[in-house]
């Protein structure tokens, strides 16, 4: 089990929130980058990510620039999941507390129809459409839920799907089934292709990233063997 993440009120005003949503989409961003992306003054983004940081939504780190001068580096913490999430976690938390106390294994269960019903939510709507569609309606559905999800085509027919955020965070953070029925999820509306984990926030990283690969139907042909080659016997081994 992981450790829960407490979760403390903080009111975001509309700007802090797209300082912190732009930062999560990227990872680890400056104030630079923030400002150019968000069309606003690097002093008004230093502001922004001041009041962000004495919150504890946002940390950062120095990195050596180009000139020799370091540059702070911005990141979210945990508690911007929190923060973001359209999702009442705290009673999801003690709630889910207090039925992993009567049942250990009603707590995987409850995960698993939650998947089921997702599953079968999805399907409906996306009866009909084709990989592409598909995968925009995926990621319309997950940035909805407050995922800050998107998608990019790769080569080869391949996607990446990237959560730039974790709507259950708090849930997640404490119960890993919360991130394989995720998984299991996305691999049950598509079954038509390979899906891959590749990057976990719950491991380290700063987003959820999936691949999204098409099947190989080709079956391997037999390798045929070499023929052995047969010395005729001596006389010496005769004897």
């Amino acid at each position: 089990m992981m450790n829960a993440v407490h979760v403390p009120p903080v009111d975001l005003s509309a700007a802090q929130r797209q300082v912190v949503v732009a930062l999560k989409r990227r990872g680890e961003a400056s104030a630079e980058e923030l400002a150019e992306a968000l069309g606003i003054t690097p002093s008004g983004v230093r502001q922004h990510l001041a009041a962000l940081r004495a919150a504890g939504i946002v940390a950062a780190r120095q990195e050596r620039g180009r000139s020799g001068r370091p540059t702070d580096l911005y990141h979210s913490t945990d508690l911007a999941e929190a923060v973001l999430s359209k999702v009442s976690v705290d009673l999801s938390v003690e709630l889910l507390g207090h039925i992993e106390e009567e049942d250990p294994q009603l707590v995987s269960r409850i995960f698993e129809r939650r998947r089921d019903r997702r599953v079968e939510q999805a399907r409906t709507q996306m009866a009909g459409k084709n990989l592409d569609e598909k995968m925009a309606f995926l990621a319309g559905m997950l940035d909805e839920e407050g995922y800050l999800a998107d998608f990019e085509k790769l080569p080869g027919g391949a996607y990446r799907m990237t959560l730039h955020s974790c709507a259950i965070w708090a849930v997640a953070s404490r119960y890993g089934q919360a991130c394989t029925t995720e998984l299991e999820f996305l691999r049950e509306v598509l079954p038509e292709v390979e899906v891959e984990r590749v990057a976990h926030k719950a491991a380290g990283a700063y987003a959820c990233g999936y691949e999204v690969r098409p099947r190989d139907h080709r079956v391997a042909a037999p390798r045929r063997r070499r023929p052995v080659a047969v010395t005729p016997a001596t006389d010496e081994l005769r004897a």
